[in-house]
């Protein structure tokens, strides 16, 4: 082929590439003007629930929002230092044969006799003026006397039992174990294992016969005392693990809601302890009780750190609570749900450790020895 036939066919060769290739441009771009059409009409569709695909339509099923609500009244947590020692203080301290006292020295005391006195009381007294009780006690246990007197027009029941000093327990267990013989439990505590060395418990006797037996009258007492805070600490159905005999008239102050779920649940002290030691720790599911008149709270444990000065204990903010110790192993705290406080707690309750200077004079009297008892 001549040169010049050949630089033809180049000529046509290469107008024919460019044709196709303007061709497939064409086509190409076409294609792209068509699928955004589609596009640009398409509208997002929800992922067919099963509620869709059995035939309910799409406007009557709620869809929730991605974001998780926000409860309210959740509580939130955080933790204070409370020294460690602090576990042998407060109104649930459990005190029996195997867990001692040890006593501050700083117990806030009062006369029950001079109290009285000074809120002009006569509807019950005490032995006399020695007989002690601690102050935060001494409100409730008055709330419950002056309840039960407006009902029955009472006016005989006597305080026969307090605040005792470990001095005071060791004369009266050595003579309660000189003259009882018997191979039941004890009526006296161990000097240092009685609840009378805290200041939380007191006996009822009563000028008549001075024999309380919590019945006629009194059972009133026997059974509302947890409304005030009060439990009835040895009965003769929990006798094995309290290992005292049954005493109707010594009663152990707890708080009152505490008190309600002791009562109502029909333990004693050791068994609503232990409950709380291994069924309602902070990291587990904690204790919720509404009380009779509608009060709400929720209770849990939380071990001490024996190894160190301090325990970080979490309590709630925004809420008030009350921490005591157990005198086992640890604290509890009491969360008022019903009570929102504005500036967060920074330290526990003063229950948690009795500091007030206060000394009691031994009890000699000759009926308080014959009728004593834990």
């Amino acid at each position: 082929m001549s040169k010049k036939n050949e630089s033809k066919a180049k000529s046509i060769k290469k107008a024919r590439n460019l044709t196709q290739f303007v061709i497939c441009a064409v086509v190409v771009a076409a294609g792209g003007l068509y699928a955004k059409g589609v596009y640009d009409n398409m509208k997002p569709v929800p992922a067919l629930s099963g509620a869709e695909a059995s035939g309910v339509e799409i406007e009557d099923i709620e869809v929730s929002s991605s974001e998780p609500e926000i409860d309210p009244n959740q509580i939130i947590f955080n933790t204070i230092a409370v020294p460690t020692k602090n576990k042998f203080y407060g109104d649930l301290i459990l005190v029996n044969n195997d867990h001692e006292y040890f006593s501050s020295g700083k117990e806030d005391l009062v006369s029950i006799m001079e109290m009285n006195d000074e809120k002009e009381i006569s509807y019950f007294t005490s032995v006399d003026y020695t007989y002690t009780i601690l102050r935060s006690v001494y409100e409730p246990m008055v709330d419950m006397i002056k309840d039960f007197y407006d009902k029955y027009s009472n006016d005989t029941l006597i305080i026969y039992g307090s605040y005792r000093t470990k001095e005071f327990q060791e004369q009266l267990y050595k003579e309660r174990q000189e003259n009882d013989e018997s191979s039941e439990a004890p009526l006296v505590a161990k000097p240092g294992f009685s609840e009378h060395e805290t200041g939380y418990a007191f006996d009822f006797s009563e000028s008549v016969d001075y024999d309380y037996e919590g019945t006629g009258d009194f059972a009133w007492i026997n059974e509302n005392s947890y409304k005030y805070g009060f439990i009835v600490r040895y009965t003769e159905e929990k006798e094995k693990i309290t290992q005292i005999r049954p005493e109707p008239w010594h009663f152990r102050y707890v708080g009152i809601p505490h008190a309600y779920y002791v009562a109502k649940n029909d333990l004693c002290l050791e068994e609503y302890i232990q409950l709380l030691s291994e069924k309602h720790p902070y990291s587990g599911e904690h204790l919720e009780i509404t009380t009779e008149d509608g009060k709400n709270y929720e209770v849990y444990f939380f071990a001490s750190d024996d190894g160190a000065e301090t325990t970080d204990v979490p309590v709630p903010t925004g809420y008030k609570y009350d921490i005591s110790g157990n005198n086992v192993d640890g604290f509890i705290v009491t969360v008022h749900k019903d009570e929102k406080v504005a500036i967060e707690q920074e330290k526990p309750t003063e229950a948690a450790e009795t500091t007030t200077e206060s000394e009691t004079t031994e009890v000699s009297s000759e009926e308080e020895t014959e009728n004593t008892e834990e």
